[in-house]
């Protein structure tokens, strides 16, 4: 049965560049590895999607409209409908001097700041840098192998999906909630507390349950310090020496 606007799906992707069939994004850590794309503390595992939001791709989120459970399909995005055409407005020359002041080394493929702006150095020579300020999959055509994991059909699960889309580096084993009629309780663990921006995060996860289940007007967060219980095989004074 094809999927709807508005289901949550759970979905594994290999993304590739089509005319050079490079790997520039996976869902999948044994892909990542083979492929040479293997990021240290990243997280490999389905991708929470609810279709409709734009949180990948518009072109990739429509094709799942028409996919079926556990099938895997190949989608091929062109520019236009991707990250966009090249633009050659968007290449620049800066002096080296620039960089060589900020004691900074530009070497080709190096993604650099200027201005607010990243670009990607294409070129170097004579006392100049070529900056590109396009995206740096922007006139490529894209090919993306998806596959349907898994609908997520109850409140529970779509909540535990919205936490750990948020919290991805905390097992969702660990992190306990309660769903009431009108509010949401979710414990946090104290491993999650040394999180950078746990404040953002934990309004991030408001903001999501607010969206997609308005009647649940109050989400509380409790931070769960617990102790340590003291081991049984631990020594102990005995009263008769």
């Amino acid at each position: 049965m094809p999927f709807e606007k508005g289901d949550f799906v759970l979905i594994d992707y290999v993304a590739r560049v089509a005319e050079t069939n490079e790997v520039f994004d996976t869902t999948i850590e044994e892909v990542s590895r083979k492929e040479g794309i293997y990021q240290e503390g990243a997280i490999y595992e389905p991708k929470l999607v609810v279709i409709g939001e734009g949180w990948i791709l518009r072109a990739l989120e429509e094709a799942l409209l028409n996919l079926e459970l556990e099938k895997t399909a190949v989608i091929e995005i062109p520019p236009e409908k991707g990250f966009g055409n090249r633009d050659p407005e968007k290449v620049k020359m800066y002096p080296l001097r620039r960089f060589i002041a900020q004691k900074i080394t530009p070497k080709v493929g190096m993604r650099v700041e200027v201005n607010g702006k990243v670009a990607t150095i294409r070129a170097i020579g004579a006392g100049r840098v070529q900056l590109d300020f396009n995206p740096p999959l922007a006139g490529k055509t894209l090919i993306y192998e998806v596959t349907v994991r898994k609908k997520l059909e109850t409140v529970e699960e779509k909540i535990r999906a919205l936490i750990h889309r948020r919290i991805p580096q905390i097992d969702i084993g660990k992190i306990l909630f309660e769903i009431g009629e009108d509010y949401v309780s979710i414990n946090i663990p104290e491993e999650a507390f040394y999180i950078e921006g746990l404040q953002l995060v934990k309004r991030g996860i408001f903001m999501d349950i607010q969206r997609f289940f308005p009647e649940k007007k109050i989400v509380r967060f409790i931070e769960v310090f617990k102790r340590e219980t003291p081991s049984s095989t631990a020594p102990s004074l005995s009263e008769n020496p």
